[in-house]
């Protein structure tokens, strides 16, 4: 009874101790797996997001010189395999929670990323190139040789190092 006692009185002089969601700011723990953020910078739409997705919700597409990455949240299971499993660590789980959606917005309710391609040096074809954070996790020392390289495209690159290798 006492135990009553001591929390009415608290709870009269402080005031409510609930939180005032969904008027106000709530608690959000740091490792909430909630909404995706795309980083279209980092993302080489190499699909392997849409591969370990189990829920098929990551969807790649491409228009022309545009590749549409879409998240359907309607499916997400808020794994976290996309984060965990992206080479680039171009996705990011976000504290973001609101779900919420109409039944009308079911359909429509993504995230859209547009990840564009860039025009090849050599040839002139057009492709997506490897990230900075891809460089950085696949060379110890990224120099300016291997930055020029990536303005080109698999096959002139390719044909590249190949010269380089017999010169």
């Amino acid at each position: 009874m006492s135990g009553f006692l001591k929390i009415a009185i608290r709870n009269l002089l402080k005031g409510p101790v609930t939180d005032p969601y969904p008027f106000g700011k709530t608690f959000i723990p740091n490792k909430l797996r909630g909404k995706l953020k795309v980083d279209p910078k980092a993302c080489t739409a190499c699909g392997t997001c849409e591969e370990v997705c189990p829920s098929g919700a990551i969807h790649i597409t491409k228009n022309e010189n545009v590749y549409v990455h879409t998240t359907w949240y309607n499916t997400c299971c808020f794994c976290g395999n996309c984060e965990f499993f992206c080479p680039t660590g171009a996705i990011k789980l976000t504290n973001d929670f609101h779900t919420a959606n109409t039944e009308e917005e079911k359909y429509r309710f993504t995230t859209v990323a547009l990840i564009s391609e860039i025009k090849c040096e050599s040839c002139g074809e057009m492709f997506v190139p490897a990230s900075e954070a891809l460089l950085k996790r696949a060379y110890p020392n990224v120099n300016d040789t291997i930055r020029e390289l990536t303005k080109l495209c698999p096959k002139c690159r390719r044909k590249k190092a190949f010269e380089r290798l017999y010169q």
